[in-house]
């Protein structure tokens, strides 16, 4: 028995570390691990950094071996190599004006871009990723605020039927009090719904196979009234995007490409060895040097040259959408906290929505209120609760739009 309840308890303490919510860094560190995105695009560095090899190779040598004047069918048939030539040689190319290091430069350039490339995907990634887990903060919190206007709505029908039963108000009454639970109970129901839905596209991302119901999250689920200045995000997002940073890498390249070009035009020379026996044995040099009369590289001199262009364009309009980016995003976050004031504080809507709902439903409960005031007060709580809810997570994702725009986490 003792090792049966031991179990128990191994299984009742592994079940509720199983359902533990997780944070949002928790749930990142997940992401970083498991998504296959974000793998697939580590190995793109990897074939990047692979090519650094290959661009710093060296031209392999050549080996030749000759025989020459075998005389199988004249002469004497009987000595077919007595007038046998032999040599061998060995030729080098040798690179000039160093092209070998602007293979390299050139490779690690890609590699530099390829990881700022990777960033970028990372960077569109966790914003995917911190939409679902804002979303599922949201569905969270609409859920807990339809069991607790429902648990609420429970208790007054309640406490109508009793009064019903004293004779204190008319059964048309009760009647149409009691329909308005459907309401509640849809509510419950699609906020049920929503959650799993959150919840699922979360664990999609995370690559977690987990059963919905044994996966939660935990957060917070608040506003702050005050952000840093425009000008403060304008230089994160200038330090840190990587898309920004990528363009420049860009034309860093093209201007080494554009150098690498202008030695490809240059002439190497090939260096030569033999070695033979006419008789007597003899050594020989030689130098083979290409004219470059007609061909001197000139179109890729031309394209890359055009390519350095290109990529400064190219950054000065990336330029543009970073600063289009967080304009808007910022501007989307203060719009949300103008319109999430209000329903904080003594005065706010939700403490004047609560206090109209409490009173009327007293007032209504001694008969000193309408049933169509009671059942107004219930329905402008309700939908209060609600917009303030859904203005909070429109909140939360401006300011996940936001940190998207700078490059990182900057609120």
């Amino acid at each position: 028995m003792k090792f049966y309840s031991l179990i128990g308890l191994l299984a009742t303490a592994s079940s509720v570390c199983a359902q533990t919510p997780l944070t949002w860094d928790q749930v990142k560190a997940r992401f970083e691990a498991a998504n296959p995105n974000l793998k697939a695009g580590q190995l793109n560095i990897q074939e990047s950094k692979a090519q650094e090899i290959t661009a710093y190779l060296r031209p392999n040598p050549n080996f030749n071996m000759s025989a020459d004047q075998i005389t199988p069918f004249t002469g004497n048939p009987y000595r077919p190599f007595a007038a046998l030539l032999t040599g061998v040689s060995v030729d080098y190319l040798h690179e000039r004006q160093h092209k070998r290091e602007l293979r390299l430069e050139s490779a690690k350039q890609g590699t530099d871009i390829a990881e700022s490339q990777q960033d970028d995907l990372e960077r569109n990634l966790l914003f995917n990723l911190r939409t679902a887990f804002v979303q599922t903060l949201q569905a969270q919190r609409l859920l807990a605020n339809a069991r607790e206007n429902l648990d609420y709505f429970n208790r007054e029908l309640a406490i109508s039927q009793e009064r019903l039963k004293a004779g204190d108000i008319a059964k048309v009454d009760f009647d149409r009090l009691a329909l308005q639970k459907v309401q509640y109970e849809q509510d419950l129901q699609t906020a049920q719904v929503n959650l799993r839905t959150s919840k699922i596209t979360l664990l999609m991302l995370l690559n977690d196979r987990t059963p919905v119901d044994r996966f939660d999250i935990t957060g917070p689920f608040a506003f702050k009234e005050q952000i840093p200045s425009l000008e403060d995000f304008h230089s994160i997002a200038l330090a840190t995007r990587p898309d920004l940073k990528a363009a420049m890498q860009a034309v860093e390249k093209a201007q080494t490409d554009h150098r690498l070009a202008v030695a490809n035009g240059s002439t190497d020379p090939t260096f030569s060895a033999n070695l033979g026996r006419l008789p007597p044995a003899y050594v020989g040099f030689s130098v083979n040097i290409p004219l470059r009369i007609f061909d001197r590289n000139q179109g890729e001199k031309a394209r890359t040259q055009i390519d350095i262009a290109h990529a400064e364009r190219q950054e000065d309009a990336q330029k543009a959408q970073v600063f289009s980016d967080v304009d808007s995003a910022y501007y989307m976050v203060a719009s949300n906290i103008d319109l999430l004031k209000p329903y904080n504080g003594p005065d706010g809507y939700l403490q004047t929505a609560l206090r109209i709902r409490d009173t009327i439903s007293y007032s209504y409960q001694q008969g000193q209120a309408a049933l169509v005031d009671y059942l107004d007060a219930q329905r402008d709580y309700r939908a209060t609760e609600v917009a303030f809810i859904n203005l909070m997570g429109s909140y939360l994702q401006a300011v996940t739009q936001l940190n998207m725009a700078v490059g990182r986490e900057a609120m």
